[in-house]
């Protein structure tokens, strides 16, 4: 096995465009996923070299469909993406991590304690669990399930006028399409998936968006 750090990708030169200030935040974040991520069980060998541009900058692209001070929930947050991401450059929101593992929330808040990020609160729970007890502006979630599997889940976490913001693969579309029946039974409309490229990143990031009809 490779020593931490052996293969890990460099930050490309956009990325701290891409992050502004919280790019030395960001940096910080990217280090402790180098030095204990892989120890932790929390990302693959094979994730490193990609750490940037799969991960991290991928994360960047939610940001921009979270309304300001809104409460923002990350269903599933694993090694904090993209929560962690978005916690850092918006410290304007209210960010919850929620995920059932536990060793998975004593990273969480390892993080949140050595980012001394303020605006972050980690939830040990599935979404299911939540159901009924807590509602948010912005639920987001990132490789967790297909869409048609996910709605139900967060769904009922979603206030009325709120939002579903997903990171997606390239079925996104298909996805969409899959679960045009379910997102209406939970009240979803308006489904879309928009086209982010980011800069640094190999590949278009797809972010599907639908609004809780009240």
């Amino acid at each position: 096995m490779n020593a931490p750090g052996d293969a890990v990708e460099p930050a490309p030169q956009s990325a701290a465009r891409v992050f502004g200030e919280a790019w030395p935040q960001v940096e910080m974040f990217a280090s402790l996923l180098v030095a204990e991520g892989e120890l932790r069980g929390l990302i693959g060998p094979r994730e490193l070299p990609r750490l940037w541009s799969r991960h991290l900058l991928n994360s960047s692209a939610v940001a921009p469909f979270v309304p300001r001070d809104a409460r923002f929930a990350d269903v599933g947050s694993g090694a904090g993406f993209p929560g962690v991401v978005v916690a850092i450059m918006r410290p304007d929101l209210d960010v919850h991590l929620i995920e059932p593992m536990e060793r998975r929330t004593t990273w969480l808040e390892d993080v949140t304690r050595e980012l001394a990020l303020t605006n972050v609160t980690v939830v040990r729970a599935r979404a299911e669990e939540l159901h009924g007890s807590v509602t948010f502006d912005v639920v987001g979630a990132r490789a967790v399930a297909a869409l048609k599997k996910l709605v139900p889940w967060v769904a009922p976490l979603i206030a009325p006028s709120g939002r579903l913001v997903a990171l997606k693969g390239e079925r996104a579309a298909a996805e969409v399409e899959e679960a045009a029946k379910v997102l209406r039974q939970y009240r979803l409309a308006d489904p879309a998936v928009h086209e982010v490229l980011v800069a640094g990143t190999d590949e278009t990031t797809r972010v599907v968006t639908a609004h809780r009809v009240s």
